[in-house]
């Protein structure tokens, strides 16, 4: 029995012989499509938020990072409705999904400005969701509704001196006295620290209790016996506050508590991982940013009589980075698909965010090194993007602390 071949030459897309004319070509140059996770109002969405970033943040990035960037930033964007994309409507959000959050993250990279991005994600990611999930009517009116709007900017506390990745080992104690409790320890490591309103803290209401003896606080930070001690000084991330905050004798009411008493620990836990989820976005996005800046320089500048984007060594290195840069979005988006969809999936999730952060670094690093010494002034920006990047690889759960999430998930 004869075997009949394609020739890509006799078909267009449609099966139509046609002739050469019809050959099927790689489509390098086309129009990329949008993801599947995402549908028109989702791009409409990036393109409003992409409009506003690159004309009201971007010039600013070089200022900001000397001076952090203002809270005007919160207020405009709470005006704009970008800090309740995904929020409840009756609590002044929009009612998107949980896409709407990654776009977010992905288009806050046109901001050339890693610290400005921390700064809101810690305040819409990570100290936001544990308030609507777990709070009161009255503390989401209270605290929600305000910071949607921008009026109010969150910080999330769970970080110590002494209590890092072993969030078992954090000191920080609420002991209760009467109808109040008495919170004394202290913080580091704080986004928004230094200008935030109010902070969801992580403490101990019972040190024999193991991880049943964590309550999450809501402490307004103008209460007597906060200190915002120092403002720290960071490898990158410049353009946000991080501050060491200290709780001295500090009284709040049984109305403080966030959730519920001794469930402090799994509350903060299932926020990570929504958390997680949005920094891989933001790992993706900002290498992608930093490979598009590096392949226009690359075409444009010159070594012995050409483009160093001809040599093989650098076209090389693009296509390296390209592969790692659309794998670690695809783990990303495929991830975020599922937990949209109301699955939980830890290990996966773990992955995105290790991935993701490894390959952000990867790329930063490669694309300052095919600058070469104008990659390490400042004026090309991609030695910035190198030091901001590195915390990605920390902050949220470090490497070592991912790659234990997931050999555990398989029994080990």
């Amino acid at each position: 029995m004869a075997t009949k071949t394609k020739d890509s030459t006799t078909t267009n897309g449609n099966g139509n012989g046609n002739g050469a004319s019809a050959v099927v070509k790689p489509d390098y140059e086309g129009v990329s499509q949008k993801h599947f996770i995402f549908s028109d109002e989702h791009e409409q969405l990036r393109e409003s938020i992409r409009a506003f970033v690159q004309k009201e943040l971007a010039p600013h990035a070089e200022e900001w990072e000397e001076t952090t960037f203002p809270n005007s930033v919160f207020e405009r964007m709470g005006e704009l409705g970008f800090l309740g994309l995904d929020k409840p409507e009756e609590y002044g959000g929009q009612g998107g999904d949980y896409y709407t959050s990654l776009v977010l993250a992905e288009e806050l990279t046109h901001a050339h400005s890693g610290g400005l991005a921390m700064g809101v994600a810690v305040h819409t990611d990570m100290a936001m969701p544990p308030i609507l999930a777990f709070g009161t009517e009255e503390q989401k009116q209270e605290w929600a509704v305000p910071a949607i709007q921008g009026k109010k900017i969150l910080c999330l506390g769970i970080t110590e001196p002494d209590a890092g990745s072993d969030v078992s080992a954090i000191k920080t104690t609420a002991k209760k006295d009467g109808d109040e409790y008495v919170i004394n320890g202290s913080k580091t490591y704080i986004t928004n620290g230094h200008r935030s309103d109010v902070i969801v803290l992580v403490t101990k209401t019972d040190t024999e209790a193991g991880y049943d003896g964590f309550t999450l606080f809501l402490v307004p930070m103008d209460t007597e016996g906060v200190i915002r001690e120092k403002k720290l000084e960071k490898l990158g991330m410049h353009a946000s506050d991080t501050a060491l905050l200290a709780f001295q004798d500090v009284r709040v009411p049984e109305s403080a508590v966030l959730g519920e008493i001794g469930k402090g620990f799994y509350h903060i836990m299932w926020e990570l991982q929504g958390e997680r989820l949005i920094g891989a976005a933001g790992c993706v996005a900002g290498a992608e940013r930093a490979f598009e800046k590096t392949l226009e320089f690359a075409k444009e500048r010159k070594a012995f009589g050409r483009p160093i984007g001809n040599f093989q060594a650098i076209r090389h290195k693009f296509a390296d980075m390209a592969t790692k840069i659309e794998s670690a979005r695809q783990l990303t988006y495929m991830t975020a698909w599922r937990f949209n969809n109301g699955e939980y999936p830890v290990r996966e999730i773990s992955m995105a965010k290790l991935y993701a952060a490894q390959v952000a670094c990867e790329v930063a690093d490669e694309c300052l090194q095919i600058h070469g010494g104008a990659g390490y002034m400042k004026e090309y920006g991609i030695e910035r993007v190198w030091r901001d990047m590195r915390l990605n690889r920390i902050g949220a759960g470090t490497d070592e602390v991912m790659l234990d999430v997931i050999g555990r998930s398989y029994g080990l």
